[in-house]
């Protein structure tokens, strides 16, 4: 079985999640009668994003569609840039940093240079400023980076992220749960996907989720798994590429993770190594001196000739820029990419669905290439 049964939920809040649910459908209400007014686009806008808080794998998500889509299209991803120093609206160029943009929109740039990646709060001001640049650099695509709730854009296609792990469907609404907002806002997406799940998946799983999802005839429903890429160093120069499976039993590894979930990754280098310590920081978290310390103390504790500090290529946003990261570290730091794929066999249905939805808005509404 894919689903979690052993969720655990702050009970003794419950009344603070009543209260909140009421404001949020209040809200999705205003939208609903166009009290609030949003804004549609003639060019396809694609949104990835979730009901919930935590990861759910939108950024491994967003990049796949990047992949797919690049070569064909002029892309641009719009994010909020979550926790960045700057406000307003700031396209990234290649002296933007994580600090400047955020550190999942500083990955994308690193690893997709010829796209544009965009910031800005205010979804709305984001696109027209995209849309404002010249004919030969003006997006034929955008990206919304984690913007189901951001109403006051409707997208021309919703992505509807769960973890396999906590449905939202088994979920409660903040702060009992993780949900922000009620489960019927899912008639919201046209394409759910059920991520983190085991590659080998049986279609027993796959008919009990729709069912217990109880989805609208337009609605898609997929499954993706986690593909863990080669161990790549953060200082090329000082260290090669390595394979997770190529590491021997007796390496002690030092794993340090800022993200939502880190036990997925935390199993996968245990399937390698049983000499794992895990050093694990809140999600999205801006790493500082006292931490640099504590990493550095964990890392002396390693006595093994063959060792590694291993972290996440959010966390390599953040990091890799730090004036006081010991050069000590830099043969023996790497992070861990990712990728997702598709179960069921069902990844060419879900490609040929985006281009299908991408060429039809651009038949529909054609933009100079």
């Amino acid at each position: 079985m894919l689903t979690n049964h052993t969720i655990k939920f702050n009970k003794f809040l419950a009344p603070f999640s009543f209260f909140y649910g009421i404001g949020v459908r209040f809200r999705n209400l205003l939208f609903d009668w166009k009290v609030l007014r949003t804004e549609q686009y003639g060019l396809p806008v694609i949104s990835v994003g979730n009901l919930t808080v935590g990861g759910t794998g939108k950024t491994p998500h967003t990049e796949y569609i990047i992949r797919l889509i690049k070569d064909r299209y002029r892309v641009a991803v719009l994010s909020r840039g979550y926790k960045r120093k700057t406000s307003g609206f700031l396209l990234a160029d290649q002296r933007s940093t994580s600090k400047d943009i955020g550190d999942e929109p500083y990955q994308m740039k690193l690893k997709f240079p010829d796209i544009l990646v965009a910031v800005d709060a205010n979804r709305r001001r984001g696109i027209r400023n995209l849309l404002a640049l010249p004919d030969n650099e003006r997006p034929e695509v955008i990206l919304l980076d984690d913007a189901f709730q951001h109403r006051y854009v409707t997208p021309t296609l919703n992505i509807l992220l769960t973890d396999c792990h906590r449905l939202y469907t088994q979920d409660k609404l903040l702060p009992t749960g993780r949900l922000r907002e009620p489960v019927d806002g899912a008639r919201r997406a046209d394409v759910i996907i059920v991520t983190k799940c085991e590659s080998c998946i049986q279609p027993i799983d796959f008919r009990i989720i729709e069912e217990d999802m109880r989805l609208s005839a337009y609605q898609e429903l997929y499954f993706s798994h986690i593909i863990y890429g080669e161990l790549e160093p953060i200082f090329p120069d000082k260290a090669p590429k390595r394979a997770l499976k190529e590491l021997a039993s007796s390496t002690e590894v030092l794993l340090v993770s800022g993200i939502a979930s880190p036990k997925l990754l935390e199993k996968e280098i245990h399937k390698y190594t049983e000499h794992v310590t895990s050093l694990v920081f809140p999600d999205h978290h801006a790493f500082d001196q006292h931490d640099i310390q504590k990493i550095q103390i964990a890392f002396k504790r390693l006595t093994s000739p063959c060792k590694l500090i291993i972290i996440t290529e959010k966390d390599a946003a953040r990091l890799r820029d730090l004036p006081s990261l010991p050069m000590e570290w830099f043969p023996y730091l790497y992070c861990l990419p990712i990728t997702v794929g598709f179960c069921m066999n069902r990844e060419k249905q879900f490609q040929e669905s985006i281009f299908k939805h991408i060429d039809t808005r651009i038949k529909n509404h054609p933009i100079s290439r």
